[in-house]
């Protein structure tokens, strides 16, 4: 097996991966409208309203913004000052990827470091939000060192995709034109 085809699979297989995390993500939203709605009605409709509801619309939001930040990586859909590196050629953009992807590299691999010893000891601990209903915290907790090591993943294989494009060899593992990039 050559060496682009094995970043092309590695490339294939996370990306897959964290896209269909990202789809799964992506349902917290409608939970989180549902439990908004829910309590709005609740609250306006029959003046009773929930201690429950805005709280834990707080907690999902957190896992699914991270949780989708590994695809939306391979998208090319963070923010990105394009004013000069949309006019680069193919082989330069590859070759300043192959300089930036390390500070996310870097970035990910320190949050990894201190995120999940924190998740961790929210687990041990039993930790708890401190509010009326007091829900436990540390599957909040846990969805920061799950992401990230999903974003590391999905940051190495696009540095891999940024040397080969900086070596002006075909893309492995193309992201997809925005026509086909699911809504």
């Amino acid at each position: 097996m050559t060496l682009e085809a094995l970043v092309a699979k590695a490339c294939r297989t996370v990306t897959a991966f964290n896209r269909a995390v990202a789809l799964v993500a992506s349902a917290l939203v409608v939970a989180m409208v549902a439990m908004i709605c829910y309590e709005v009605v609740v609250r306006y409709a029959f003046d009773a309203p929930t201690v429950w509801a805005i709280e834990l619309a707080r907690l999902l939001l957190g896992p699914y913004f991270l949780l989708v930040g590994p695809y939306i990586l391979h998208l090319g859909g963070h923010v990105n000052v394009d004013i000069f590196y949309a006019r680069l050629p193919r082989r330069w953009a590859g070759a300043v990827d192959v300089l930036v992807i390390p500070i996310i590299i870097y970035f990910a691999v320190m949050l990894l470091i201190y995120s999940g010893p924190l998740a961790m000891a929210a687990y041990e601990a039993g930790e708890t939000s401190t509010s009326a209903w007091n829900p436990v915290v540390w599957p909040a907790k846990f969805a920061m060192p799950a992401a990230v090591l999903l974003l590391l993943a999905q940051a190495l294989v696009e540095w891999a995709r940024a040397i080969c494009r900086a070596l002006g060899r075909d893309d492995p593992c193309p992201s997809p034109e925005p026509e086909e990039r699911p809504s």
